[in-house]
């Protein structure tokens, strides 16, 4: 039996290309994003009750893994040289390219008959495909005492995160217009957002990051500092970025 699933909406996210992207949701908290719904599914009636709940599921596809090959083993962000089992990891690429994120519920929208639910902490790129949502429960969701095998604890940060004096000039200029943008920043390049095999094999040191309609330009100084050397229009600077 073969099933196909229809969205519901689409997330628009701070995040405008897979690079830079936490490896899972709620380790950048200031990531921010927002859901619109699709017809019938827009109704207002269907999120009464949902602004109780301080959290929420998002079951989503991993829309730019489609076409990528399958592989039986992944090398996981946190885990430098080890490979695991498909099934132990939350890699994108899988059989059905579902994928499922708990993500925090700032605030449920309701304007002209039409619902946008507004989000932090994601971990999904713009256009992300969202299946359903449903409500976190605290008392059956959360186990305290459960085993998280080879990723029981949170990633320690990578690097350290400097600005230049360029670069904070800019921040200042424009972090008005951008919740939390350099708390977002912070978090997305202290963990190193290079894939791992640029890590270990490349000598490039400059990048691009796309949050929100920015391009962060950023540059790897060594294995422990990272320096935000401008901001500019993502229009104006699509060189330099390497999707993980």
């Amino acid at each position: 039996m073969t099933f196909e699933f229809e969205p519901i909406g689409v997330l628009h996210s701070c995040f405008k290309q897979r690079f830079g992207i936490p490896s899972q949701a709620r380790l950048a908290t200031s990531a921010r994003g927002w859901i619109e719904f699709y017809p019938p599914y827009d109704r207002e009636e269907a999120f009464t009750g949902l602004e109780g709940f301080s959290h929420i599921w998002l079951m989503f596809q991993f829309h730019q893994s489609l076409d990528n090959d399958l592989s039986f083993t992944v090398q996981p962000p946190q885990k430098d040289g080890a490979k695991f089992g498909l099934w132990a990891t939350r890699a994108p690429n899988r059989p059905n390219q579902i994928g499922q994120s708990l993500v925090e519920l700032e605030c449920v929208e309701k304007t002209k008959a039409k619902v946008k639910l507004h989000l932090k902490g994601i971990d999904l790129v713009e256009g992300t495909p969202i299946i359903d949502i449903k409500p976190y429960l605290p008392y059956v969701d959360a186990i305290p005492d459960a085993r998280g095998g080879f990723a029981h604890h949170a990633p320690p940060p990578r690097m350290q995160v400097g600005f230049t004096d360029i670069a904070e000039q800019q921040l200042i200029e424009v972090e008005n217009n951008y919740s939390d943008l350099r708390q977002l920043i912070i978090e997305v390049l202290q963990y190193d957002p290079r894939p791992i095999y640029y890590r270990k094999k490349s000598n490039k040191k400059i990048f691009v990051i796309e949050l929100y309609d920015l391009g962060l330009r950023f540059e790897i100084l060594d294995e422990q500092n990272v320096s935000v050397l401008e901001l500019v229009s993502a229009a104006e600077d699509q060189t330099d970025t390497q999707g993980r």
